[in-house]
């Protein structure tokens, strides 16, 4: 495959796993939770570095799944305790990646692990950074780590599609029912963090928060169901990689970036002409109904 080709195939990557999982925690309520794990998941990696002395991917995998799992009991211990959701995810979000960020000026100055890198990330260098098995190029690291993450998150939606479901629409009739809402939850967190780690690298945190909230807030503008809007979101997501990378090499600007802003623009036409929830849509409803009423 060619240069650009393994940079599409990246993003698109992303755009397909984010999507997927963000759909959840749109119904759940929880987006800016994405925010906040995709922040403090930094101190995972970091620690994870400070262990291991190094940047393997397997170690950042484990790093930043525990820190996105201790985000999520933390947030979820203060909103228990009476804290606001919203402020329990600012105070959890704000202290913990601050943590990750005077860890990474003490003791990782040296190392290819800075805040530019972690919010923008360095997916131009994608196609360098490659497995070798038995003297073959086997493609980009992070190819194979977001395959691997996506194919993980498919089968454990595809083993409790039905607990995700009901615990998303209905918590209490899950619990009702005998799911395990409290696992179930902590699954989803997992989930999460995986796809969060394994985007970072490749796209920083921009285009990571942008790809698990707004394809998944662009389906549900467009679909009642949920499989319509699991493909939905995998789709928009994937296309705003395509897109958002050739209007970056056009516009001669950062391909992250851009790719966060057609995601941004296809939920702005979704928002406006979608068929039943589009704004353009309620208008004429509404001037139909009060016409009709005259």
């Amino acid at each position: 495959m060619s240069y650009e080709a393994w940079i599409i195939l990246t993003g698109s990557l992303v755009g397909i796993t984010c999507g997927i999982t963000g759909c959840f925690l749109i119904l759940r309520k929880m987006a800016m939770l994405a925010d906040a794990i995709s922040h403090t998941v930094l101190l995972g990696i970091v620690l994870a570095f400070l262990i291991s002395q190094s940047i393997n991917g397997v170690y950042m995998l484990i790093g930043a799944t525990i820190v996105g799992l201790l985000t999520a009991f933390f947030v979820q211990l203060l909103h228990s305790s009476g804290v606001q959701s919203d402020a329990a995810i600012g105070v959890v979000f704000t202290a913990l990646f601050a943590v990750g960020v005077i860890l990474i000026s003490m003791f990782a100055g040296n190392v290819h692990l800075d805040v530019n890198h972690a919010l923008m990330g360095d997916i131009t260098f994608i196609p360098w950074d490659t497995v070798t098995w038995n003297g073959i190029n086997m493609g980009p690291k992070a190819v194979w780590m977001l395959g691997f993450v996506l194919s993980l998150n498919l089968l454990l939606i595809t083993l409790f599609y039905k607990e995700f479901k009901i615990s998303s629409f209905d918590p209490q009739m899950a619990a009702a029912i005998g799911i395990p809402v409290l696992l179930i939850h902590y699954l989803m967190m997992g989930m999460v963090s995986l796809t969060t780690v394994a985007s970072f690298d490749s796209v920083g945190v921009i285009l990571v928060v942008a790809m698990l909230i707004v394809p998944g807030a662009t389906a549900y503008l467009l679909t009642d169901k949920l499989h319509v809007m699991l493909w939905l979101s995998a789709l928009i997501g994937a296309l705003s990689a395509v897109i958002g990378y050739f209007g970056a090499v056009a516009f001669n600007v950062s391909i992250a970036g851009a790719m966060a802003v057609t995601a941004g623009g296809i939920f702005a036409l979704v928002f406006l002409f979608s068929p039943v929830h589009g704004l353009l849509s309620k208008c004429l409803a509404k001037r139909k109904v009060q016409s009709s009423g005259g």
